[in-house]
């Protein structure tokens, strides 16, 4: 009598499954996937972005640097070809910040206008796995790039547009150059989230009207700050107190100290500073950003 023993049946084993990734990991991907998104966008639209990035520098540097001494008006207050290059000098400086100012501005806030508005671009945006927090700062670190690359075009327009006798006398602290220029994008892409999540399409005309032209004017484009000790009422120094609300005016007076030997303020009052409107500016720009999507 033969006895039969059953072959042992093989279970097939269940296929392994990937490892869950973590929020962190998934937040870190997807807040990359964003940036390189809107880089790819703002390269298939350069024809856009180089013109709003060129113009504004160019017809600063055209007409003050080029036009003015070529017909014999004195610029910046100074007399003959020194005063002239000595404007010229400080102004560079402050062309820079006006550059970084406006494209954080543009980079950010009309862009995100416009996704709270008709387009409704944002809610794709906030469906990606990442905090709302990070879908704004993300925007802030796009518009920063921006501004970086705004900052860097000044250069070579002021190494050309200008006439021959005016000289521009730039003394570079590299140091503080590659520290400021980033502090100065950040804060004001910062302020192109306050200023987008603040602003819909039909109050957009009011940003241009009633803060841009008083912090373009009032931010120490065209002079230094020191310069307007001058201003006082009694012994008041009202229009140098004035200015101090104003994030531009610590950008350009930075540049300056980083450009120039020109007077200017201390830039242990600018780093300062500017570190706390980028944290107030991006607090309150995230804080709203959250408010508006989540309602």
């Amino acid at each position: 009598m033969t006895t039969v023993t059953a072959a042992p049946t093989q279970t097939a084993s269940a296929p392994a499954l990937p490892p869950l990734r973590s929020s962190l990991t998934s937040s870190r991907i997807a807040f990359g996937a964003l940036l390189v998104r809107d880089l790819v966008v703002l390269k298939k639209r350069l024809r856009e972005f180089i013109p709003r990035t060129v113009i504004q520098p160019f017809l600063l540097c055209f007409v003050f640097l080029y036009v003015f001494p070529t017909i014999g008006q004195g610029i910046g207050g100074g007399h003959g070809a020194a005063g002239e290059s000595a404007f010229a000098t400080i102004l560079v400086a402050g062309v820079v910040g006006l550059s970084i100012m406006f494209q954080g501005i543009q980079a950010v806030a009309l862009p995100m206008v416009q996704e709270f508005g008709y387009t409704k671009e944002i809610e794709d945006r906030v469906l990606a796995p990442l905090p709302v927090s990070l879908v704004a700062m993300e925007k802030v670190l796009f518009g920063a790039i921006q501004g970086l690359l705004a900052a860097a075009i000044v250069f070579p327009i002021a190494a050309v547009v200008h006439a021959s006798g005016v000289h521009i006398n730039l003394r570079v602290n590299w140091l503080e150059l590659i520290t400021l220029i980033p502090l100065g994008c950040i804060t004001c892409s910062s302020l192109g989230l306050t200023f987008g999540t603040i602003f819909d399409p039909r109050t957009v005309p009011l940003l241009f009207g009633i803060i841009i032209l008083p912090l373009t004017f009032l931010g120490g484009t065209y002079y230094s700050w020191t310069t307007l000790a001058p201003v006082t009422i009694g012994n008041f120094h009202w229009l140098q107190i004035l200015v101090l609300v104003n994030p531009l005016i610590y950008i350009n007076e930075g540049m300056r100290g980083a450009l120039t030997t020109a007077p200017h303020m201390s830039l242990w009052v600018v780093y300062p500073v500017l570190l706390a409107f980028s944290a107030l500016f991006l607090w309150t720009g995230t804080r709203n950003f959250r408010r508006r999507v989540i309602s």
